[in-house]
């Protein structure tokens, strides 16, 4: 397979680059600033340079073709201001999405938060007033984004993780529609999602996950 990842620099995208290779699949990381293409080159993947804020969905389609599979793990990171909350972990999401339907790639994962459909929608407004404010943004761009995906015609998966942490991978997960708050090594997720591409687990499933006791082939053999 050929698997084109968006926000290819962030932590999770660079395990899973290396999952994907080392798997014997080819990973192309899309990166916004041509400074990560060494990062993401030392993975064993192909870094690809597009500003998904500035393209649009017939220039992202051009430089897709391909693929075989996309995978959304782009975001705007902390500090980033609720306006870019909703034009990179919403509309560049939609716009990836948009950009698969030209090419009838029809995998796509999204990478999600946990509880994003239980944003404030009072509090999840532009200008966002404060801090708490602006996490809302954050969830109602993640909600608004995966209810773009789920209503295509895409074999798709929508994972949902907890806490993310840069601790060693477990390779035991809780999975489910809802599970307890909880936290989960960030290679964790990226297994996750390498296994629901590989073999098609959990396709037309929406699922949070955190850490936990179940080996994470057999937890996403159960959403089926």
């Amino acid at each position: 397979m050929k698997i084109a990842i968006a926000g290819g620099h962030g932590k999770i995208a660079l395990v899973l680059e290396r999952l994907i290779t080392e798997a014997g699949h080819d990973a192309i990381g899309i990166v916004r600033n041509p400074a990560h293409v060494s990062d993401v080159e030392q993975t064993g993947a192909r870094a690809l340079v597009a500003d998904l804020e500035q393209l649009s969905e017939e220039e992202l389609a051009l430089r897709l073709r391909g693929v075989d599979a996309v995978v959304f793990a782009a975001g705007a990171g902390p500090g980033s201001g609720a306006e870019r909350k909703l034009s990179v972990d919403r509309d560049a999401a939609v716009l990836l999405a948009e950009a698969a339907v030209r090419l009838d790639i029809d995998r796509f994962v999204m990478i999600s938060a946990m509880g994003a459909d239980a944003y404030d929608p009072e509090r999840a407004k532009l200008p966002a007033q404060n801090e708490d404010d602006v996490f809302q943004v954050y969830l109602r761009a993640k909600a608004e984004a995966d209810a773009n995906v789920r209503m295509r015609r895409f074999r798709w998966t929508i994972v949902r993780p907890g806490g993310l942490l840069d601790t060693p991978p477990q390779g035991t997960v809780t999975v489910g529609r809802t599970v307890p708050r909880g936290s989960i090594p960030r290679a964790d997720v990226a297994a996750v999602v390498l296994h629901a591409l590989l073999d098609d687990s959990a396709v037309g499933r929406q699922f949070e996950v955190t850490s936990g006791d179940t080996p994470i082939p057999a937890a996403l053999n159960a959403l089926g």
